[in-house]
């Protein structure tokens, strides 16, 4: 299995429909992509001041390699990125086999 974990820091003028809309669209992934398991969505609340900006996660579970290969093309995965991909500032992607 491979974990797929994003930071995300959404520019200002995104709403929280925006946001809303684009956690609609990760949770999805699971039914839409073969070989993704799981999708977690979180929300910043530590309270030690330490995520420079960043305010909310996506922890993605894959099968295996096989699966993060058919998700990183699959066209769910490009129409995620082009609603997601204007209401970004920035972004932390890691992945790691487990």
């Amino acid at each position: 299995m491979i974990r797929h974990i994003l930071l995300i820091k959404f520019k200002a003028a995104s709403t929280l429909a925006d946001i809303e809309h684009i956690k609609n669209l990760f949770m999805a992934m699971p039914e839409k992509v073969e070989g993704v398991v799981s999708v977690e969505w979180g929300v910043n609340d530590s309270p030690e001041g330490k995520n420079q900006g960043y305010t909310h996660s996506v922890l993605m579970t894959f099968a295996d390699e096989a699966g993060r290969k058919n998700y990183l093309p699959h066209p769910e995965h490009q129409a995620l990125k082009d609603v997601f991909g204007p209401l970004l500032d920035d972004i932390v992607v890691f992945d790691y086999p487990f």
